[in-house]
């Protein structure tokens, strides 16, 4: 079994790099520290410690990295800070931000400030309530993010939506997130794959990575413990550390690097651990991963 040890000059070479090591089966190691498998860096979406983030933000940036993470995905609890505060403060704790949730409500308004924090990937997180059930409620969706999508192009962004489990609900012979996928332009409205919430909803993520390669560009990770499948975001869930669950992060995490992923993002919804110990399981079964 060969290791991986130097980092390809293109991505075509890369590509080619990680689909060899991913299908042998290689430990894949990076000299760079934080981001240790080779072409993937992993961070954690500021929600998962919204709490504190609310009064002591520079602090949860410093936890975070002290958890052993390179990346926070920014979340709209930070936005009460200026762009530049916001930098500052990442900068200290020896972070960075490549995305950020931005609210579906005033979407075409944040394009600016998002720019401003110099993020590569513009991501609503969620449809408001009154759309979830009707297709034109994921009509009206598609046509905003075709909008924006363009408008972000404009600036050196990518919009990107990140899916839950209400967008796989039976409508009418079809679902939201079919819909959703036929009515946006791909070139224009990435995805972010929250591989939880997709087998929370009843579907196959491998299967969805695969038959949206052309669109995924970042993972959200949080492990899950057998139970009932749903479309009900109210019903209890089923959150646990990587690692503890049942999902097959090696070959999912394998299958998005070969697609050309670079960032995945650790979103334990609920612990009932302390969220830095929390944090710090997770991490260190991304250390341990065989890929």
């Amino acid at each position: 079994m060969n290791t991986v040890n130097s980092v390809p000059h293109s991505r075509r070479s890369f590509l080619k790099a990680s689909l060899t090591a991913a299908a042998a089966g290689c430990i894949l190691r990076s000299s760079r520290g934080l981001a240790d498998v080779k072409g993937m860096t992993f961070g954690v979406q500021l929600y998962m410690l919204r709490d504190q983030a609310k009064s002591d933000l520079a602090g949860v940036f410093k936890k975070i990295h002290d958890a052993g993470f390179a990346q926070v995905e920014l979340y709209p609890i930070a936005y009460t800070h200026p762009a530049a505060e916001i930098r500052r403060m990442m900068q200290d704790a020896g972070l960075a931000a490549v995305a950020g949730h931005f609210d579906y409500v005033g979407l075409e308004d944040k394009i600016d400030f998002a720019h401003q924090l110099g993020l590569k990937y513009y991501v609503c997180p969620m449809l408001p309530r009154d759309q979830w059930n009707s297709l034109d409620g994921f009509g009206k969706a598609a046509d905003l993010f075709n909008r924006v999508g363009k408008q972000a192009k404009s600036r050196g962004m990518e919009l990107v939506f990140h899916n839950h489990c209400y967008e796989f609900k039976p409508i009418g012979g079809t679902n939201g997130w079919a819909h959703l996928m036929k009515h946006t332009d791909p070139t224009l409205v990435k995805l972010e794959l929250d591989l939880y919430w997709l087998t929370q909803g009843g579907q196959d993520p491998m299967a969805i990575l695969k038959s949206q390669a052309n669109r995924v560009r970042l993972i959200h990770m949080k492990d899950r413990t057998p139970g009932a499948t749903g479309y009900d975001m109210d019903e209890p869930q089923h959150f646990v550390e990587l690692g503890r669950g049942k999902l097959d992060w090696p070959a999912l995490l394998a299958q998005a690097r070969a697609e050309g992923v670079e960032y995945a993002f650790v979103d334990q919804d609920e612990t009932k651990l302390a969220i830095p110990e929390s944090l710090k399981i997770s991490r260190e079964y991304l250390r341990k991963l065989n890929l």
